[in-house]
């Protein structure tokens, strides 16, 4: 099979995550295939403004962006992206390769409570279509 996922991370200069969503100067979007390993990396330049007031959440689910690895991220903007079925990791830090790699080993938990904390089963994404 051939699915493949993506994550998007915030992303300031020297390729760190930037702590503020909605005021990144762009997001890394990873291409994750099926055996969890990085594929490709895009760039997808940040909308001007307040996250929380942009498209971005309805872009990211354009691209098929399933999971934001972020830094700080207030409440609204974590519905927003939940309203498009990307599940929001928080109070992630440092470069985003590493984090993303460190996402896909399973060694990075959701700083809040949302649906990674209740454990993932093999093939159990938090959509239900």
């Amino acid at each position: 099979s051939n699915k493949t996922m993506k994550i998007a991370v915030p992303t300031k200069e020297n390729n760190q995550i930037d702590a503020h969503f909605g005021h990144c100067e762009f997001y890394s979007i990873f291409v994750i295939s099926d055996k969890n390993e990085i594929m490709a990396e895009t760039i997808l330049e940040s909308p001007k403004g307040c996250g929380c007031k942009s498209n971005i959440a309805y872009d990211l689910a354009a691209m098929d962006v399933k999971i934001m690895l972020a830094g700080g991220i207030g409440d609204g903007a974590v519905n927003k992206l939940a309203s498009q079925n990307i599940q929001v990791v928080r109070n992630c830090k440092g470069n985003v390769h590493q984090l993303v790699e460190d996402y896909l080993a399973g060694k990075i938990q959701d700083g809040g409570s949302n649906c990674a904390s209740h454990g993932h089963e093999e093939g159990h994404v938090c959509s239900h279509n």
